[in-house]
């Protein structure tokens, strides 16, 4: 169990970290900004765009996508927008650069852009307190919870742990729901000492920060964002992403082959996953970043509310290819490569979308790749192998190939599980009477969970009024098991009761939903 630390003592750490931090990032940037000879130009750039389009056209014929759309500016124009592939597999209709993608955690990056316009016009600061803003925010510990800041849920380091919320929101509970249940959740780490990327910590310092407007947040990135810049077909909201007829769908690989398998409404995390847009709007968003809040020759964003943005604030571990030090700025990453400074972010449903943006600020140079399938590395093989292509004229690695083989790692754990599961014992122990499961169990965090008896055998139901039932297969003597996602049919997780006296279950184990220890249920009384 981690140790607790005393909140002063966690708060004088937390700030030698944070400085130590960016220390160690302008070294970095020193020695990088030295290692690069080469620079972009506009010839650079038009050059490597026809080899891209080769590069995406393979990609898609060797099926590791169904469909991609890209956009890339340089020095405040748009100088590339394309499409390929199809929307949906099995139909006929393409991609182009105005179909319509869910961007998963490509929205962080824009939502920070849109605090930054409410920092810029003096609503808020980055470091408005959450207790001063939304004083109903809660975390586990008074402390933390009378400190946090916008700055603090921005660059994830409030002690959340990575999966706070997500499970609520698989289960279908709301927003304000998911966040008001987070003070149930102990920290991971103390207070502003490391870095732990929460979508609803994230959710909330957005929450927060468009308090004092008395609108939503989805009207606020609106206002703020996509109309200034003409992003017409960007949203904060799912109902207008199902409006579009243009729009892509997710897949996934069912025995080999890419399937539209299932759908996602990310509503509940919107500022932390919940955006879609197409390449054409994104490209306006990319010359706001690279303009540090100008665009079309006027300051919408102050340059130094912005800015902040891309400062790195924590290490959050080594870059996958390059090995060295990542960080974690205002919803955006920091890395420092093979070409200087880069702004970054990547987002994903495992349901089925992946999507990329790279900016390099020194050369005014930006891609964002959007793919609507999961688990796959395309997209940030493309925008690698664009970068390649601009600066050394050719593709250094067959970044496809790497990248495919790290996001094949991220299943890794699914089919250990799977491994583990799937198969039952030989001579498994019978198990109990059912009726000495069936029965009511709660916890703070996740509520109620109900375990009936039917025609089949048990069932387990979960979330708001039991709303989603889940199918209990025996395994071995108290244990069963259920599959928890549709889009992973073949992975299927442990449900444990414990037995009391009495030969009946007091206790049972949901292991999909025990990350922080929160999946351990006790029988309610009576039931």
């Amino acid at each position: 169990m981690l140790r607790r630390v005393h909140k002063e003592h966690a708060y004088y750490w937390g700030l030698r970290l944070a400085v130590l931090s960016m220390l160690v990032a302008a070294f970095a940037f020193a020695i990088c900004t030295i290692a690069v000879a080469e620079t972009a130009t506009k010839e650079k750039v038009v050059a490597a765009i026809p080899k891209l389009e080769k590069l995406a056209k393979e990609t898609i014929a060797n099926g590791g996508v169904p469909g991609l759309a890209i956009a890339i500016v340089y020095k405040d124009e748009v100088v590339y927008l394309g499409g390929f592939g199809l929307r949906e597999a099995g139909k006929p209709d393409t991609v182009d650069a105005n179909t319509v993608f869910q961007l998963a955690s490509l929205s962080k990056p824009i939502s920070s852009a849109i605090v930054a316009a409410l920092v810029s016009d003096g609503t808020v600061r980055w470091d408005s307190r959450i207790a001063d803003l939304d004083p109903a925010f809660q975390l586990q510990d008074a402390y933390p919870t009378e400190q946090v800041t916008i700055r603090d849920l921005f660059a994830h380091r409030s002690g959340l742990s990575g999966n706070a919320g997500n499970d609520l929101e698989g289960l279908g509970f709301s927003r304000d729901e998911i966040l008001h249940r987070l003070r149930y959740l102990r920290p991971t780490s103390s207070f502003r000492a490391a870095y732990a990327y929460s979508n609803f910590g994230f959710t909330e310092g957005a929450v927060a920060a468009v308090k004092p407007t008395g609108k939503v947040w989805e009207d606020v990135a609106e206002e703020k964002l996509y109309k200034p810049l003409g992003m017409n077909s960007t949203s904060s909201r799912n109902a207008d992403f199902l409006k579009h007829l243009n729009r892509a769908s997710l897949h996934v690989r069912v025995s080999g082959e890419w399937t539209p398998l299932v759908t996602r409404n990310p509503d509940p995390q919107s500022p932390a996953g919940g955006i879609s847009s197409n390449a054409r709007d994104l490209a306006q968003w990319m010359r706001l970043e690279l303009g540090n809040g100008k665009y079309d020759g006027k300051q919408l964003i102050k340059e130094e509310a912005i800015a902040q943005t891309h400062v790195p604030i924590l290490e959050r571990g080594k870059d996958p290819i390059t090995g060295s030090p990542s960080f974690y700025g205002l919803g955006w990453g920091v890395n420092f490569g093979r070409y200087g400074t880069v702004w970054a972010h990547a987002g994903a449903f495992s349901q089925g979308t992946r999507t990329v943006v790279n900016l390099i600020p020194s050369e005014q140079l930006g891609i964002v790749v959007l793919s609507n399938a999961y688990p796959t590395g395309v997209p940030d093989a493309l925008a690698d192998s664009f970068l390649d292509l601009v600066f050394t004229g050719s593709v250094t690695r067959d970044w496809v190939t790497e990248w495919k083989a790290i996001y094949a790692s991220l299943l890794e754990p699914g089919i250990k599980t799977a491994k583990v599961y799937g198969t039952p014992p030989a001579s498994p122990a019978p198990a109990l009477p059912l009726a000495a499961y069936v029965g009511a169990y709660s916890n703070e965090y996740l509520g109620t969970a109900v375990v009936v008896e039917d025609h089949d055998g048990l069932a387990l139901k979960l979330g708001p009024n039991g709303i989603k039932s889940y199918a209990l297969k025996h395994f071995d003597r108290d244990l069963f098991t259920f599959f928890p996602e549709a889009e992973t049919p073949n992975v299927p997780s442990a449900v444990t009761f414990q037995i009391g006296p009495e030969q009946k279950a007091s206790q049972v184990t949901i292991e999909d939903l025990n990350d922080d220890g929160q999946g351990v249920l006790a029988r309610v009384e009576g039931k």
